[in-house]
């Protein structure tokens, strides 16, 4: 049975957006092998508090994940 980890910074996905990813990863699992797999597949997500998740050397916070994206803060 596949487990699959979904890393985040703490405060940037909404509980929907996080809903989205376990159905989306879980229907690609599904579509490389086949249906059979969609009830062992587990899928979690994992958040990281912000400032605790390093970039290029740096700490990188939620308001900068933000700024990636077009959010204001």
């Amino acid at each position: 049975m596949p487990m699959i980890d979904v890393h985040v910074i703490k405060g940037v996905f909404s509980a929907e957006q996080k809903r989205d990813m376990i159905e989306k990863i879980t229907d690609t699992m599904v579509d490389i092998e086949g249906e059979s797999l969609r009830e062992v597949t587990w899928v979690r997500i994992r958040e990281i508090n912000s400032g605790e998740w390093g970039i290029g050397g740096r700490p990188f916070s939620t308001d900068d994940m933000k700024a990636l994206q077009g959010i204001a803060g």
